[in-house]
């Protein structure tokens, strides 16, 4: 097995994965903690979806927030990612090293009319931005905000069904650079699709609001549209959406396999009790096999464990 400072993933089922087909999905995962057991199942179900389609997989750190994120972090995940087993094509992907072609879609944006300059403050602002910019502003410092309408954005969930908002009643116009210099999440995620090339996105149902701001993105830009795979969050006693400040800590380095069978059932899977107890290798060949994202169908939330996302020793340090 590669070392977690690999750029490539390891091949552990025994066979090379596949390199060509139309299909490629990705996992992008900030470094903003270590992966917890939210996260993997994120990882897993987007992983064996691509595999099962005969696609490919690829690794992207978002690392484009950096008061946000934990020193050690990436390290971190690299090495999860790794211990776990994973297979990813190609070198990780930092969303860091693609500025310049966020900022070229910034450009593109601004000429086209399509963005203005803002100067609100967000202790100001509703959930809704009124437009209050949208005829200029004599701010000295501002953030980029893309224009929206009153037309419906709509799209189809694989688990989900028919999604559509109104972004412009709904959310507003938001933001794609903010008042720090930093590229918003929106934009990035949008362009680094583009750039990769990604067809399938599979990820969890908390980020579905953000599809129609990606897709009202996508059209101004002219870039293609993924298919969207929104499966359920996992959540703690309280229903809560398992994160670093609801308690959930990192992914056991130790007794993988025991993890990653329990990742299956709560997808659904119904693993065979046995499989627990064997190796990596040989959990993800049945995996891959016997895969089956159907089940998950309507399904928004995953009530998962407290053994399973407590804090544990894989933890950076206790800072929020």
């Amino acid at each position: 097995m590669q070392s977690a400072s690999s750029e490539t993933g390891t091949i552990v089922t025994g066979s090379s994965p596949p390199t060509s087909g139309p299909y490629v999905g990705r996992f992008a995962p900030s470094p903003t903690c270590p992966l917890h057991f939210g996260s993997l199942i994120a990882a897993v179900a987007s992983f064996l979806e691509a595999r099962t389609r005969g696609g490919r997989w690829l690794l992207r750190i978002e690392d484009i927030d950096p008061p946000r994120e934990q020193t050690g972090a990436t390290q971190i995940i690299l090495q999860a990612m790794e211990s776990y087993g994973f297979e990813w094509d190609g070198p990780v992907i930092y969303q860091s090293n693609s500025r310049s072609s966020h900022d070229a879609a910034l450009a593109t944006l601004l000429a086209a009319g399509s963005a203005y300059r803002c100067g609100c403050s967000r202790r100001n602002l509703g959930p809704v931005y009124p437009g209050t910019c949208r005829e200029g502003t004599q701010a000295a410092e501002t953030a980029l905000r893309v224009l929206t309408n009153s037309e419906e954005v709509s799209f189809v969930d694989e688990l989900q069904g028919q999604q559509a908002q109104r972004l412009e009643t709904e959310f507003g116009d938001f933001v794609v650079l903010r008042k720090d210099g930093l590229i918003a999440y929106q934009l990035a995620v949008v362009v680094d699709d583009h750039l990769q090339g990604i067809t399938d996105v599979v990820r969890g149902i908390d980020l579905m609001d953000s599809t129609p701001r990606q897709i009202w993105l996508q059209q101004l830009l002219g870039y293609p549209t993924p298919k969207y795979v929104h499966i359920p969050v996992a959540t703690n006693a309280l229903e809560q959406k398992l994160s670093k400040n609801h308690g959930a800590g990192g992914i056991p380095l130790a007794d993988v396999t025991s993890t990653l069978h329990s990742a299956l059932a709560t997808l659904g899977q119904r693993p065979p009790s046995e499989l627990a107890n064997v190796s990596v290798a040989e959990i993800w060949a049945w995996a891959i096999e016997n895969w089956n994202i159907a089940v998950l169908s309507g399904q928004t939330q995953i009530p998962v464990a407290e053994k399973l996302y407590r804090l544990s020793k894989t933890e950076l340090n206790k800072n929020p």
